[in-house]
């Protein structure tokens, strides 16, 4: 038995998407096949897409969602038809060394499912899921422990950010950085990811926290989720981030592009000691420089950030009450409500650096 769907399937590297039929196996033993309310679309997409993250073609793309579970396979516990779910693009498998660290968003099984056709087209073409997930469709089919049932009191519609955007940032900030109250915060970078960083700064208790953007049209937005001052990313950031940091630059930086010029604005920006979190997606060819006296004197750490370091498990729940709460707000991060026809639009915006979250509104 199978599910036809609609999904948007990209065929190779560099090329549009189109809306085709994509045939979906009933789940298997351990798997659950989710009817997809809504999927945000994410730079890792465009970076998919593009080549600068690896992906089997074709393809469907989409890490970023949320629905109901439609069918559950075998040896599936926990979960049944009519529950609202989350979709985790990176599942711990909770047995090799990482995870036994207590890293599980370093789990070396986490991506081994988007190595591995998921689905057919209707000629029988076999399709891959990007980072396992394949949320740009109707439905997809993922294995149980792939998959994090919705809390209580979060609206449905918007849940997808949760996923990713809302996840990545708020471990960013959290799980990664560990930023106190009183610590000075600077983001670069403003897309769905960026404004989540921006949104739990501002709830850790940081201050300043200065949002900094190549496009001016996003400061309203960057102020009304609780930046404090708002930066135009130009030659002049250095000297304006220290001016608003006592002479010193920022306590915390993070990057949220993925670029290298960028990291070292990042690294520019803050203080002697300080810390500067990489969460951007960066390609493999855009190499970052330090000197070797620079590194000694400014005593600064530069780490990296995987999903936030989270555990989607632990870290939802907790993010979910401060939603509950309003103190994280998921839709105002959404500025365009598209459907999966509008995925390329999407993909331009972001290149452009346009806008926040696109989200994917199925049944539109």
């Amino acid at each position: 038995m199978s599910t036809t769907v609609k999904a948007a399937v990209f065929s190779e590297q560099g090329a549009p998407p189109q809306i085709r039929d994509l045939v979906l196996p009933d789940p298997g033993p351990g798997q659950v096949r989710v009817r997809l309310a809504a999927a945000g679309v994410c730079h890792s997409d465009l970076s998919l897409s593009n080549g600068t993250l690896a992906q089997k073609w074709p393809a469907v793309l989409g890490h970023e969602g949320a629905g109901t579970v439609d069918a559950v396979g075998e040896d599936v516990t926990g979960l049944v038809p009519g529950q609202q779910v989350i979709l985790n693009w990176a599942p711990p498998c909770r047995e090799c060394w990482f995870c036994l660290q207590g890293e599980p968003h370093l789990c070396e099984h986490a991506l081994d499912r988007t190595a591995q056709p998921y689905a057919e087209l209707s000629d029988g073409t076999p399709v891959y899921p990007g980072l396992g997930c394949g949320a740009f469709a109707e439905a997809t089919v993922v294995p149980a422990h792939a998959v994090i049932p919705l809390p209580d009191g979060i609206d449905p519609s918007v849940a997808a950010v949760l996923g990713c955007a809302m996840l990545t940032g708020w471990g960013a900030v959290n799980n990664s950085a560990g930023v106190h109250e009183g610590q000075s915060a600077v983001v670069l970078g403003l897309g769905g990811v960026g404004l989540s960083v921006l949104q739990s700064a501002r709830l850790a208790g940081a201050d300043p926290v200065i949002a900094v953007d190549v496009s001016p049209d996003k400061e309203e937005l960057a102020r009304s989720l609780g930046a404090t001052d708002f930066l135009v990313a130009d030659d002049s950031l250095t000297k304006a981030v220290r001016r608003l940091t006592g002479g010193r630059g920022a306590d915390h930086a993070f990057e949220v592009v993925g670029s290298a010029k960028v990291v070292r604005s990042a690294w520019s920006a803050s203080r002697r000691g300080g810390t500067i979190t990489v969460v951007g997606v960066g390609r493999a060819d855009d190499e970052v420089s330090f000197n070797a006296l620079e590194l000694f004197h400014q005593a600064r750490t530069l780490r990296g950030c995987v999903y936030g370091s989270s555990d989607p498990t632990r870290d939802i729940p907790l993010i979910a009450e401060q939603v509950r709460s309003g103190e994280l707000k998921l839709s105002a991060m959404v500025t365009d409500e598209i459907s999966l026809e509008g995925v390329p639009e999407a993909f331009e915006r972001m290149a452009r650096g346009k806008g926040g979250r696109s989200l994917v509104r199925f049944g539109r």
